[in-house]
Parts: C-alpha cells; sequence; structure tokens
C-alpha cells in the first residue's frame, strides 16, 4: 500500500467526508513535492514549518488554506504514520481578516429569484428560505422533506451534526411538484433496471433496499447516472453544486445587483433578516447548525439599524 492509499484507507475508515479525504491527499501530495519527493517520515518539524510558511509567504494562502494544510499534516503524522507532531517553532500563520459577510436586501432577493429557471430557483429559495448551505441543499433526500410539519431535516451537515430547518410556505408547492417529478423519473429508472444511488457509510449492507427506493433518491438529482468512487456501482447522484452556483452567479449580473453575492450568501440574507424581524440569536444558531453563538453574533452587525443596532443622530 502507498502512502496516499494508506492516507486514504484511514480517512474512509474514520468516515471522513469525500471532500476531507480530496483536501488532504492534495496537501500531502504538495508537501512531498515541495521536498523533492522524500518520504514524510524523512521529514520532520523544519521541513512542516518551511512548507507552511511558503504557503503563508510566497503563495499568500488565506489563513483557512493554510489551516487545510496544517490539519492534513497533523493527520498524516498522527493517523497514519503514527508519529508524534513535533512543536513548530517559527510558523508563520497568515492573518484572517475580519471580514463582514455581504446581505442582500429583501427587494435584491426577488430579484435574483425571479431571474433563476426551475429546479435553481427552488434551491435558492431554500438557500435563502431555510438558510442551509449550498452543499446541505443538493443533498437533500426525499425522506428529509415533511411537507406537514413544514420542516426539513439536514443530514450529515458541518461537523457531520443533523439538526432541522425551516420549510418555507412559499416552496412547498414548488417541492411538491419537484417530489412529483423524482418519483416518475425513479419509476422509470427502476423500470429499465437502474435507479440506484449512493449510501453513507455501510447502510448497503445493512438496508439492501434503500439505494433503490424512492425514500432515499436525492430531491435534485443529477441529469445522468456516474461512478461512486466508493463502491464502484453506477449510481445517481445529485445535482453538482457549480451548476447552482453558475446559474445564481448568471441571475446576479442579470438582476443587476452590483454585491459580490454568491449562494451563501443567501444563507448570510437569511441570518440577517430573521434578526431584523426580532428572532432571537440561540434560534437563528440553531437554524444555522452554528455550534458556537460568536459565529451567529456577527449578523448583529449587519442588521438594517447600523452597525451594532445603532440608529445614527443625523436619522433623529
Amino acid at each position: 500500500m502507498t502512502l496516499i492509499e494508506a492516507l486514504q484507507t484511514t480517512l474512509r475508515r474514520l468516515h471522513y467526508s469525500p471532500r476531507t479525504e480530496e483536501a488532504y491527499v492534495y496537501w500531502t501530495r504538495e508537501f512531498i513535492r515541495f521536498h523533492g519527493r522524500r518520504h514524510p517520515r524523512e521529514l520532520g518539524a523544519p521541513e512542516i514549518t518551511a512548507f507552511l510558511n511558503d504557503l503563508a509567504v510566497r503563495r499568500r494562502t488565506a489563513a483557512s488554506t493554510q489551516n487545510q494544510a496544517l490539519c492534513a499534516l497533523v493527520f498524516l503524522y498522527r493517523k497514519v504514520l503514527e508519529l508524534k507532531v513535533p512543536a513548530l517553532d517559527g510558523l508563520e500563520r497568515a492573518r484572517r481578516p475580519a471580514h463582514l459577510p455581504a446581505v442582500l436586501s429583501r427587494h435584491e432577493v426577488a430579484a435574483l429569484l425571479d431571474h433563476l429557471q426551475p429546479p435553481f430557483r427552488l434551491i435558492a429559495e431554500l438557500l435563502y428560505g431555510a438558510g442551509l448551505r449550498l452543499l446541505e441543499a443538493v443533498s437533500l433526500r426525499v425522506k428529509d422533506i415533511d411537507l406537514d410539519r413544514h420542516q426539513l431535516t439536514v443530514r450529515r451537515g458541518k461537523g457531520e451534526r443533523d439538526r432541522p430547518a425551516l420549510l418555507p410556505t412559499r416552496a412547498r408547492e414548488g417541492l411538491r411538484a419537484q417530489l412529483d417529478a423524482v418519483a416518475r423519473r425513479h419509476e422509470a429508472e427502476r423500470a429499465a433496471g437502474r435507479g440506484e444511488v449512493d449510501l453513507p457509510h455501510a447502510l448497503r449492507v445493512k438496508m439492501p433496499g434503500a439505494a433503490t427506493s424512492l425514500a432515499w433518491q436525492y430531491v435534485f438529482p443529477a441529469s445522468r447516472p456516474c461512478t461512486d468512487p466508493a463502491t464502484g456501482r453506477v449510481v445517481l447522484y445529485h445535482l453538482h453544486e457549480t451548476a447552482v452556483q453558475k446559474a445564481v452567479q448568471d441571475a446576479v449580473k442579470a438582476a443587476g445587483i452590483h454585491k459580490r453575492a454568491s449562494c451563501h450568501t443567501l444563507r448570510h440574507s437569511f441570518a440577517t433578516h430573521l434578526l431584523e424581524a426580532g428572532t432571537d440569536l440561540r434560534t437563528i444558531q440553531t437554524l444555522l447548525g452554528h455550534q458556537d453563538v460568536r459565529t451567529t453574533m456577527i449578523y448583529t452587525h449587519i442588521v438594517d439599524r447600523g452597525p451594532l443596532g445603532v440608529v445614527s443622530p443625523l436619522d433623529r
């Protein structure tokens, strides 16, 4: 087994997400390439520090990027090579700037939605109306939608945590139509001997019929099947995030919105507009899935009463 194969095996054994696996493999290869393809067992604290400093100083990467590379190397040494990570003296940490998130007004949100076509409009309605992250929205399955209780269930969100989310009333009919379309397509796929979806962990063994059941189908499926890298089986995956991102960017331009707006801006707008409407901070924290309320408190700086909720004396 090569080092990369050992790294991938360890990540999958510990149930890390495919995105984390992709990032950790990338940074491990970059680390080895940076030091002339020497094996990490031959490298120590000076080499790790030199690589991370190069990211911050020469490549001028963001603080989150350098931190991701550090986490990848710590995982490599501790979990794969089973070596103690030495103290990294002289490490130059990239500074994390304190940015306030961009927020759209209600008028701008309405204009953006009007320039989106199905199913992208429905996805954007969930990003703004339920405060979902993009991957959380496209990963929704049929069983996660409860139209009667006006509730969505986010499975394996950030930090591998489940949480309840709002189901906006204005999105109910669109979701109902989308679920009907998914059911019709699934019936046709089953008739053709297909219709499998990917399943998390060992669920395929525990529930053999789940992969072909309607309950586990994606609400926003991709147009064509693909090969599941974990099992090698041909499965139907969810709509790719880049397709939604491109549609939202085109809608932002078409709506004449001159802000740096993205899919995640709709989530920021959800939190800010709830705060402006009088929703308490702890409720917003739960709906967003934030582990620390301090993360949610950033929205108190951008409500429509000015920074920190202060009314200017000029307006009085």
